[in-house]
């Protein structure tokens, strides 16, 4: 029930080794096989493209109005690979040993090593598509550097490469609808799984037109609906991104996976007031350029143009000469704390530090002069020069930021401030993507399985992709090689009208309690209890106050919540209420996993356990080990422990000095 499946052999060799020794579907068989997919992001979207281009029956479900709204079009910075265009001393390996590293030694070698090796086979694809990612003068593509690394392996499209890639996939996943291969169900939420003989057979949604429940038969079931980060209610993810979809699978028998894995990313517009319903990102692409730095003296009220450059402490430069400010995520926003919080962070809240353009500004005015060959410049004309650059490179960034702030970044320093992120933890899944379910999967952020304690910028578009074009074609037919004799179960069958039930009975739940406050009063309530004691910094006795307050939170909010309106309608707060009354569950657990993981790895820091410098200090001898947390009922988990081994990349301190 428990195995990681991660075939024998060489870790270069074992995905190869796998992929010629899997079962085969053939192709008039793949007419008769369902698939499930929920969420069309870039996993969802590239999976149902790819099974539905196999010949696949493939049914996806998406909330959205549209695949193009998913949340994988927000990606700002790029997608990495392996592909060492720059000569500068990439390879597979180095990409697979910065991921781990980068991950803290808590990411499973195999699939990491899988990861890496199919990455290039994504820039080939997507360039297929015609996805416009940036090039050089000669027509090759560009690559940026991203943070964990000391090579250029980021491939981009300006500032929204998320976009583009999505676009990608969307036209791909398109053409299978226009085929008749995959049948496209917008504006539709999954509210639960149905299985049948311990397999996942199919799923109940939601209509959120009409209110409408819906029963689906599937052979399989893939969850691609992304990650959790909202459970904090404030972050840099779309408004309705939500942990459902996974949390419904976990209720189901899946294990869920180092949900306390939270990603905090350094560079995101600081919080402005009470009134704020999300973040904004600005992309870790700009680290490249941008320097980060506070003024070295405390509670300093000096604009920035007013403070002389030998009274500016460029922290992360200083205290990791080796990376600077291309550290990794967590490293970064750890440090950006630790200087706010020792009071020489800048801005109206204090809760912010400079990132600043002015000298690769200048710099690239100097080498525009150059390559121009023009003689007697002005300092002027070579900032105008320099600006019209980095507005190639990063212009719609800095409008971004312009729109938000009314600040020119141009000419003033960017404000910025960690912020929630992204989420490490997920489903557990084997090697195969599969769950602890037979027939369910989970592909994408919605996995726990390929980022450790830490994701490295610009990885999250390459694991989806890679999930949904290279990986899952072949895992979910080595599982559906067995189902070919399955028929469609009719969707009358006892199993699928318990689940409707079921859901039925939340719905009309939610719709009796008639409270007085409203569903966002609790959310934002519980997203300040996690970012208090469960965020950035995590100590046991914080922990501890956190899950007695979730657990009297979550039963205030079953008493007293109100939902307006009617269950047979268009209806966003009823919507909403269900995916908070998941976050009220899933915030608990994130609690009872950091507080039982007694050590500081990636993004999760424990107060209590850090080096003499103030860094992160792993205990690999008693916690080198993936918790598998299995749903025993409300407020009740019980824990599995899959070890982690260690071949190719022997665990040592991380440092990035």
């Amino acid at each position: 029930m428990f195995d990681a499946k991660i075939p024998a052999g060489q870790l270069n060799s074992k995905w190869e080794d796998y992929k010629g020794h899997c079962k085969l579907v053939n192709p008039a068989n793949k007419r008769n096989l369902e698939v499930i997919i929920i969420g069309t992001g870039l996993a969802g979207a590239s999976a149902a493209a790819s099974l539905g281009e196999l010949g696949y029956k493939v049914k996806a479900f998406c909330f959205q109005d549209s695949p193009r709204r998913a949340h994988s079009i927000a990606a700002q910075g790029g997608i990495n690979a392996a592909k060492n265009y720059q000569n500068d001393g990439d390879s597979v390996f180095r990409l697979f040993y910065d991921t781990v590293k980068g991950g803290d030694y808590r990411a499973r070698e195999a699939n990491v090593h899988r990861l890496a090796e199919v990455s290039g086979n994504i820039i080939d694809q997507c360039v297929a598509q015609g996805v416009p990612f940036a090039r050089e003068y000669g027509g090759l593509l560009s690559n940026r550097s991203f943070g964990g690394t000391q090579v250029q392996r980021t491939f981009y499209a300006a500032g929204q490469t998320g976009q583009q890639l999505l676009l990608g996939a969307y036209s791909a996943l398109e053409r299978q609808v226009a085929l008749g291969n995959v049948k496209m169900y917008n504006r539709h939420e999954m509210l639960d799984i149905v299985k049948i003989d311990g397999k996942a057979r199919g799923i109940i949604a939601r209509d959120l037109i009409t209110g409408e429940l819906e029963r689906h038969f599937g052979h399989a079931v893939l969850i691609c609906s992304g990650g959790y980060g909202n459970v904090f209610f404030l972050s840099t993810n779309a408004m309705g991104s939500n942990v459902t979809a996974a949390w419904k699978a976990t209720k189901n028998g899946a294990y869920f996976a180092n949900p306390c894995f939270t990603q905090i990313h350094p560079t995101c517009i600081p919080v402005s007031g009470d009134h704020q319903s999300k973040l904004t990102l600005m992309s870790e692409s700009l680290r490249n350029d941008g320097r980060i730095w506070v003024p070295k003296k405390q509670n300093d009220t000096r604009k920035a143009s007013e403070i002389p450059e030998e009274e500016r402490d460029y922290y992360l430069e200083r205290r990791y000469p080796a990376f600077g400010n291309l550290v990794p995520r967590d490293v970064a926003s750890r440090a950006a704390k630790e200087r706010c919080d020792a009071g020489y962070g800048v801005g109206t809240s204090k809760q912010a530090v400079y990132l600043d353009f002015a000298a690769a500004i200048e710099r690239y005015g100097n080498i525009e002069v150059g390559k121009r060959q023009l003689s007697n410049i002005s300092k002027e004309e070579i900032i105008k020069l320099g600006k019209e650059v980095v507005a190639e490179k990063y212009g719609n960034l800095f409008d971004m930021y312009a729109k938000i702030t009314g600040e020119n970044p141009y000419e003033l320093p960017m404000r910025i401030y960690p912020a929630v992120h992204y989420t490490m933890g997920g489903l557990w899944v084997d090697y195969e993507l599969g769950t602890t379910v037979p027939g369910l999967y989970s592909l994408g952020e919605a996995n726990f399985s390929d980022h450790g304690a830490n994701r490295l910028g610009a990885s999250a578009l390459m694991q989806g992709l890679a999930d949904g074009y290279f990986v899952i074609p072949y895992t979910v037919g080595n599982y559906l090689a067995d189902e070919i004799r399955t028929k469609a179960i009719p969707t009358d069958h006892p199993a699928f009208v318990e689940a409707e039930n079921k859901v039925k009975a939340t719905i009309d739940k939610f719709m009796s309690i008639k409270g007085t406050k409203s569903v966002d009063f609790f959310h934002k309530k519980l997203g300040k209890i996690m970012w208090d004691k469960c965020g950035m910094a995590r100590n046991e006795k914080g922990l501890k106050e956190a899950i007695e307050e979730i657990k009297a939170l979550r039963a205030e909010f079953w008493k007293d919540v109100r939902v307006p309106g009617t269950a047979n309608e268009f209806n966003p707060e009823l919507e909403k209420a269900g995916r908070v009354a998941d976050f009220l569950e899933l915030g608990e657990l994130m609690c009872i996993d950091a507080l039982d993981r007694r050590e500081s790895c990636g993004g999760h820091f424990r107060e209590e356990s850090q080096t003499d410098e103030g860094e992160a200090q792993r205990d690999d001898v008693n916690f080198s080990y993936v918790s598998a947390w299995e749903y025993k009922g409300e407020g009740q988990y019980e824990l599995h422990k899959e070890p982690l081994e260690f071949v190719e990349c022997k665990p040592t301190q991380r440092s990035y000095k």
